[in-house]
């Protein structure tokens, strides 16, 4: 699958703007790791891309849509990943792949939220502010803080550097972005 079938399959089902642009930001973040693991850019990217193409259109049945749609395609690692980017789906986590998608979902939105209510967005944005943001639960309520937490463990790295290669991925892009 190249990326631009991916974006067709993730606009047949996805409307909302800020899923689009979450699911952007994964697709950035993915791609980044992916070079700096040296693993495939455009398979890292399209699982990001496309890790919650079926959230709006199939709330109560996410992830299992995409997921069946990309194992009909042959895509099974992709689908894998997918499958397994919430820890209480209890999917195993069998490649490095599978574990930055989990480390990287909640965290990389809940660090776009931090960007929203900054004056000065990305730009000025530092790792200890978004740990700091972290502790506090009354903001972006949402964002599973658990996932973040075990995702890095899993992930093998210091929260703090996940932070910063995030932030250094959206500033990259923050244009694009809007943050």
């Amino acid at each position: 699958m190249d990326r631009k079938e991916a974006r067709a399959l993730l606009e047949s089902m996805t409307e909302s703007a800020s899923l689009l642009r979450h699911m952007r930001t994964l697709e950035l973040v993915m791609e980044a790791y992916a070079k700096k693991y040296n693993e495939d850019e455009n398979e890292w990217a399209i699982a990001g891309m496309l890790h919650d193409a079926d959230y709006e259109a199939y709330p109560d049945q996410h992830p299992n849509v995409i997921v069946g749609k990309l194992r009909e395609m042959g895509e099974d690692k992709i689908a894998h990943a997918i499958a397994a980017h919430y820890t209480k789906w209890n999917v195993p986590y069998n490649s490095l792949l599978d574990k930055v998608l989990l480390a990287s979902d909640e965290l990389t939105g809940f660090i776009v939220a931090c960007c929203q209510v900054r004056p000065e967005g990305v730009s000025t944005l530092e790792p200890k502010s978004v740990i700091k943001k972290l502790k506090d639960k009354g903001f972006a309520a949402k964002v599973e803080r658990d996932e973040v937490y075990k995702g890095v463990e899993m992930m093998g790295v210091e929260l703090k550097d996940h932070i910063a290669f995030i932030i250094d991925v959206l500033k990259a892009n923050k244009e694009e972005l809007g943050i």
